[in-house]
């Protein structure tokens, strides 16, 4: 039954939409034929690209990673939830000032996009007046942004919220509640989400990150696909599968990382395919 289905429905398919970690490589190994896979994708005159959530890196650290080991391609093959957000900045928020808990490279990402960053002047003004109320009068900051911010400090968290709690317009890369490492996990984005909802009582005003549409839909006005040319794979049932599936593509579940075939028993999100790892997929290709 699977095997009339994948034929079908990756016939169709023109681009594939890869989530990295527990789908390509763990950590910084390649899952066995990982790589195989890639190479048979160009080889059918199909393409790929890789769409991560994960902020806490800038499209070019991701290239230098795959350099190092042994994949050479471009930054136009990452599509990060930071490239994402960066473009609905541009086009609902153009010109704003905002206030960004990310690490150094999210924060140079968007300088280079011309988005005026307000962090440190804001932080200062903070510790010397204590009145988010009159700061955002004298314009200090208009939008909030949260991604996935490594270097999280008490007064950033008090910054961001009392900038949340105050009533500013507050968006975030991603909703990962945990990052995985080659040890275990780390608290991601989502986790940042919760302490900020338990200090002001909001949760972002829009996620941009997967199983959103925004991240899908600038990828695609990036690649120029069709939504039903297109496939999310990933490891993930509720990021990956759910963005491919709930946002017109086709969404492939990979048994490779974090999903098993008990998560998809108990899980509201029915991928159109599964395989044990993206080698599985090269014979249909």
């Amino acid at each position: 039954m699977q095997d009339e289905k994948a034929k079908r429905i990756i016939s169709d398919i023109k681009l594939f939409a890869l989530d990295m970690d527990g789908t390509i490589y763990l950590g910084t190994q390649w899952i066995d034929g990982a790589r195989e896979f890639l190479d048979a994708v160009k080889s059918s005159g199909r393409e790929y690209v890789f769409l991560t959530n994960n902020s806490s890196k800038d499209p070019l650290s991701y290239v230098d990673k795959l350099a190092k080991m042994g994949l050479n391609t471009d930054r136009e093959t990452i599509v990060t939830s930071g490239d994402a957000t960066i473009d609905r900045i541009g086009r609902d928020h153009p010109g704003k000032r905002v206030y960004l808990l990310g690490n150094d490279l999210l924060k140079r990402q968007f300088g280079e996009a011309g988005i005026r960053l307000v962090n440190n002047e804001l932080e200062q003004a903070y510790a010397e007046k204590g009145n988010i109320a009159d700061l955002i009068k004298e314009g200090f900051a208009e939008l909030v942004v949260v991604g996935f911010d490594t270097t999280l400090d008490y007064m950033k968290m008090c910054v961001v919220c009392d900038l949340v709690r105050a009533g500013v317009p507050y968006i975030s890369t991603h909703p990962d509640l945990n990052c995985p490492t080659e040890t275990g996990f780390i608290p991601d984005a989502g986790a940042i989400h919760s302490f900020i909802e338990t200090s002001s009582g909001r949760r972002p005003d829009l996620i941009i990150g997967k199983p959103n549409a925004d991240i899908m839909e600038h990828m695609l006005r990036r690649t120029g696909y069709g939504k039903k040319e297109t496939a999310m794979v990933g490891d993930r049932l509720y990021t990956d599968v759910a963005a491919g599936v709930n946002n017109g593509s086709y969404g492939i579940l990979v048994l490779s990382g974090e999903a098993t075939m008990e998560d998809v028993k108990n899980s509201d999100v029915e991928p159109d395919l599964i395989f044990d790892s993206v080698a599985d997929i090269i014979p249909y290709l």
